[in-house]
């Protein structure tokens, strides 16, 4: 793991005026006045400690796949790039494993599998690192990260301690969690720890993996064929970053009263619904933004991606305010014709 022994004596490494195109994977242009290159914790508490950067404003970095920047960044922005993969212990109810924040997602799924501890397929090819998995507690398939948690350790950025929390402290909800709410920029994670439940059952409740299993004839596959229909599935429908800016889903599925689906049923009887166990129900946002006609539109160089409605995508030389406004243009679409308000993912910096 990135700690201890006499790294924890390594000056930090910091860059001034540094560009954030390629640290974020929108791919959108914009300079931090401070970067600093987080490796460990100890990084973090010298931040705090730090004569210049101390008291300064703090802006925290992943993988930057969740995240549309407009500006230049004028907070010391810090780019977590905490490493290090572990089996922490096996109970009898499940294996504990451990990961740092800077890790990437897919490649802990990934391992997680080469290590015989099945759990996490679900969530396969997720962008984005290991830190950022909690702050918005990441889900696919029918999985969410809270499902498969165990706790976290984090820095404070105005103490320096460490603290430790567990999934109740985190107060999970959908693509939400307490850093997104009073914690918001006021902690660094450095490494989360996953707990994958023994005996391993699949989860196949979503309907494109329902298909898959029909179509291969596989009643009971195991957690590397899941994983695989998880990889293909998402790459035939959402562009690689690596290839086309974008932040994966733009907007959150709205969650609606049974009322008002019905309502909303009786006008669009096509509309993509999903029953959730609370009464409530969950609408496809994909399919309110097609409804609306925005799919393969443009606004500059942003764009609805022309196979997935649900991806604003960088075709080429986009900035921020065009991202900016081209969502927003289709959240006044939504709303004008459904009378819903369409909840953007990314942060807007």
């Amino acid at each position: 793991m990135a700690a201890g022994g006499s790294a924890a004596a390594a000056p930090l490494h910091a860059e001034t005026r540094a560009s954030l195109r390629d640290f974020n994977t929108f791919g959108l242009p914009a300079v931090a006045q401070t970067l600093v290159h987080v490796r460990s914790a100890a990084d973090v508490r010298r931040v705090v400690d730090h004569p210049q950067y101390g008291l300064a404003a703090k802006f925290i970095l992943g993988g930057g796949s969740n995240v549309v920047l407009t500006r230049d960044v004028d907070a010391v922005v810090l780019k977590v790039e905490i490493l290090g993969r572990r089996i922490v212990e096996e109970r009898a109810d499940a294996w504990i494993v451990e990961a740092g924040a800077g890790e990437p997602w897919h490649d802990v799924v990934a391992w997680t599998l080469e290590q015989g501890l099945p759990g996490l397929e679900n969530l396969a090819l997720i962008p984005g690192t290991v830190g950022a998995a909690p702050v918005q507690n990441i889900g696919a398939y029918g999985v969410e990260l809270k499902d498969r948690f165990e706790s976290l350790d984090a820095v404070d950025l105005v103490t320096g301690r460490t603290v430790t929390l567990d999934a109740a402290a985190c107060r999970f909800g959908y693509r939400h969690s307490v850093f997104k709410e009073h914690l918001a920029g006021k902690s660094v994670i450095t490494q989360v720890r996953l707990r994958l439940p023994k005996p391993w059952q699949p989860v196949l409740g979503y309907l494109e993996l329902a298909r898959k299993a029909a179509e291969c004839g596989a009643a009971a596959p195991d957690a590397r064929t899941i994983f695989d229909w998880v990889c293909a599935i998402r790459r035939a429908k959402l562009p690689d970053p690596a290839a086309v800016g974008n932040a994966g889903s733009f907007f959150k599925n709205p969650v609606v009263s049974a009322e008002q689906c019905r309502d909303i049923i009786g006008r669009d009887p096509e509309i993509v619904h999903y029953p959730m166990p609370d009464g409530t129900v969950k609408l496809a946002a994909g399919w309110l933004i097609d409804a609306c006609g925005w799919k393969g539109k443009s606004v500059g160089g942003a764009g609805v991606y022309d196979k997935h409605s649900l991806v604003l995508v960088n075709r080429g030389g986009a900035r921020g305010s065009e991202v900016v406004t081209l969502a927003r243009a289709i959240q006044e679409s939504v709303y004008g014709r459904f009378g819903i308000r369409l909840e953007p993912e990314p942060v807007i910096v």
